[in-house]
């Protein structure tokens, strides 16, 4: 789909999420030649600035977040000569005049209103933007999580958006689902019929997946103890990636087709029970420890936290699907702060041999895995057993490995790169649709009943491990362990 012509309006151009990720974005692909040389990007903020003033404040907070051997200084100031600011308040609709007086009114123009703002603020800008005739036909607007802190706080985001802007101009973002390893997943499953007949419960044993980060909540304690992991992390990026690993071939790569497969899997998610609320999920907290020889804190000791805090900072969960490909497989769904290391992977573990014909023990024969690695280096892992060299048949296990890096010379875009592009050229396919949404907080929103009715705290985790020892347990009972836990062969 062709590019066209655009003014993107960045609300909350001055906060974290621009500064880190979306304008050096933006830079990369001003860089690289892939935006129309007349695109602009209108920075609004609250911070009474003008634009040179901004440009400086980009210098300082958005240029140390761009690789110098990406910098080129004609480029960047090429990039720079595209911005400009606007201050404005969000909230009032008679501060936008500025806004509009700065936005082009050429029919064909692309107008994307990129919301990476508190959630609070989505029905405001979108009624305001309305309200001074900004919201045209050709207008997208792209929505940063948080959508919501419940089901009901969802529907009323899509509620008050869908006025404004039809389905087919909301770009719910997920920036996991930019990263290129996460595609060359749908590329595997269905660009090759080598997996195809293996992908089912006749051949595969469960499937974890796992978002460790070694940080801890850093400056973002405001937002994080209202929000914890669940909401952060397991309903938005874990379940999009469990759909992409379980859902059914669509019938092509359009939008709609592949949202409708994912729509399916989220439906498909068995319902908790009393039991399994306690038998399947885990949360716990970060405590003091040590990261990389560091001493850090606990969640408790961070800048600004509530000394009895509750919010779990870790959270590991037991899924089942219930669906003729998948009934019986369990997805181990996994993600924490403080761990013992930073990464993001997918684990596809297939069962184990049931006879060996050699003098070695099946039992002694490693099960056959294919792991799909997001971070911190993007490529597949096909682990295999194969006979060791010299005398005798004695056999281990080795990986068949595909590092994207080295296998494509080429530069990587980044996720949120690929993303703001497709927001430009009009293609949905990687963003989320109302009714995903919804259906991913129908699954969660009983975990977060039940913490809010249990009188117990997070269980406790040492800064620097894999979280607390009752997710071990959690999949130890079903006689696995989690990948990190397998001990190399001796």
């Amino acid at each position: 789909m062709a590019m066209t012509d655009f003014d993107l309006v960045l609300f909350g151009g001055g906060g974290d999420l621009a500064m880190r990720k979306l304008l050096p974005a933006l830079y990369a692909l001003c860089r690289d030649k892939r935006l129309p040389a007349s695109g602009r990007v209108i920075c609004v903020g609250r911070h009474p600035w003008d634009t040179a003033q901004f440009i400086a404040a980009v210098e300082q907070q958005a240029k140390p977040h761009i690789a110098s051997a990406s910098l080129q200084p004609v480029q960047w100031t090429e990039f720079c000569a595209r911005i400009c600011y606007i201050a404005l308040d969000a909230s009032d609709a008679g501060s936008y005049q500025p806004l509009v007086d700065a936005l082009r009114s050429d029919a064909v123009l692309t107008r994307v209103f990129y919301l990476a703002t508190p959630p609070s603020l989505f029905a405001h800008i979108c009624h305001n933007l309305a309200e001074r005739g900004l919201a045209t036909a050709n207008s997208r607007v792209v929505l940063e999580k948080p959508l919501g802190r419940d089901l009901d706080s969802a529907r009323q985001i899509n509620a008050e958006v869908g006025r404004v802007f039809s389905e087919s101009q909301i770009y719910r973002i997920d920036h996991y689902l930019g990263k290129e390893a996460v595609q060359n997943l749908l590329a595997l499953r269905f660009g090759n019929v080598l997996f195809e007949p293996l992908w089912r419960r006749e051949w595969i044993s469960d499937v974890q997946i796992t978002i460790a980060e070694e940080i801890g909540v850093g400056n973002r304690m405001g937002f994080y103890d209202h929000a914890g992991a669940l909401r952060d992390m397991l309903q938005n990026h874990l379940l999009q990636l469990l759909c992409i690993v379980a859902m059914e071939p669509p019938v092509s790569d359009s939008p709609d087709a592949v949202r409708d497969e994912k729509l399916k899997v989220l439906r498909s998610l068995r319902r908790f029970t009393q039991e399994t609320l306690v038998q399947n999920i885990v949360r716990g907290q970060y405590r003091s420890g040590y990261v990389n020889g560091t001493a850090v804190p606990g969640y408790r000791n961070e800048a600004d936290a509530d000394p009895e805090s509750r919010t779990e900072s870790f959270v590991a969960v037991k899924a089942e699907i219930d669906s003729w490909r998948w009934t019986g497989v369990p997805f181990y769904l996994r993600t924490g702060k403080r761990m013992a290391d930073s990464l993001a992977e997918i684990v596809v573990r297939f069962k184990s041999l049931p006879h060996s014909i050699f003098a070695q023990a099946s039992a002694s024969f490693q099960a056959n895995s294919l792991v799909i690695r997001l971070q911190p280096d993007e490529g597949l892992h096909l682990n295999l057993m194969a006979k060791t060299p010299g005398d005798g048949m004695r056999l281990k296990p080795v990986d068949l490995e595909l590092d994207f890096r080295e296998s494509f010379k080429m530069p990587r875009m980044d996720a949120y790169e690929r993303l703001l592009m497709d927001v430009l050229r009009g293609q949905l396919t990687l963003f989320m649709r109302s009714d995903e949404l919804e259906a991913a907080w129908e699954w969660v929103e009983p975990i977060l009943n039940f913490w809010e009715q249990d009188g117990s705290a997070p269980a406790p985790y040492a800064a620097g491990s894999w979280g607390p020892a009752a997710a071990s347990a959690l999949i130890g009972r079903d006689g696995l362990q989690w990948r990190e836990e397998v001990l190399p062969e001796v």
